[in-house]
């Protein structure tokens, strides 16, 4: 059972999928105990309460959540009061538009820098602060540098937010970052990864256990590690409730 509840939900998963409140009992119909919030779910105060009684009502926790970079520094006391509603013990910023991605490893670095600056008053106010991965920082940069190893470096203050199949999508060895960066890690993305050719409608993603990723080997591997939080997530699930329900067996079990 403490497994169990280890296993939380992002619900970004679900958003093209219902009603907050439907998605919220089916979730904890499921088994779940805990979901992660995404910044459209939350973006002011007000948001934020309704969205905590909601999730009262459905007896489910929001222990972590993804923030925009800009509104965490736009606004950190807004942030952290949001995190407070909602009970939230960490917040990670979850993805830089292509715009915004340096260019070289100086770049990088700087951002990592900015992050460490950006999550200072979060855990000023006890809240974990970090960086989820997509699969752009592990295309090397004109010099050769991986840029995730770059703002790890230029952050060690950072926590990190492993999301191991975009590690995969980016032609990295995911128990390669597990053991290096492993001591970083504060909460796992569990997503899968289809066979070639397969599932192309849900953008090449499986629900977890479905695919071609190992995650009886890697949620063995990330125990060892500080990781707290293990998310299930599927960027397009033509169905939520399949995905939810296939997902937590399948973790479960590992």
């Amino acid at each position: 059972d403490s497994v169990m509840t280890s296993l939380s939900y992002q619900l970004y998963s679900s958003r093209n999928h219902g009603p907050m409140a439907a998605t919220l009992s089916m979730l904890a119909d499921l088994g779940y105990a805990q979901v992660e919030g995404f910044g459209g779910l939350y973006p002011d105060l007000a948001h934020a309460e309704a969205l905590a009684a909601e999730l009262n009502a459905a007896g489910l926790a929001m222990t972590t959540g993804h923030i925009g970079i800009e509104a965490l520094e736009d606004d950190p006391a807004a942030t952290v009061a949001i995190a407070k509603a909602l009970g939230m013990e960490a917040m990670f910023v979850p993805f830089l538009m292509p715009e915004d991605r340096p260019a070289d490893a100086a770049g990088w670095r700087a951002f990592g820098a900015r992050l460490s600056a950006a999550g200072k008053p979060l855990k000023a106010a006890g809240i974990a602060f970090g960086y989820h991965n997509h699969d752009f920082e592990f295309h090397a940069t004109p010099t050769g540098e991986i840029p995730m190893e770059l703002i790890l470096d230029a952050a060690p203050d950072l926590s990190w937010e492993n999301d191991v199949a975009w590690i995969v999508r980016g032609g990295g060895d995911p128990m390669e970052w597990i053991t290096r960066y492993g001591d970083r890690m504060l909460a796992v993305h569990v997503k899968d990864i289809a066979p070639s050719g397969e599932c192309e409608d849900e953008d090449g993603w499986s629900d977890v256990g479905h695919g071609t990723m190992d995650w009886a080997g890697l949620i063995t591997a990330c125990r060892k590690t500080p990781a707290k939080f293990y998310v299930m997530e599927h960027d397009k699930p033509s169905d939520d409730r399949r995905f939810a329900s296939r997902s937590i067996a399948a973790a479960s079990a590992y």
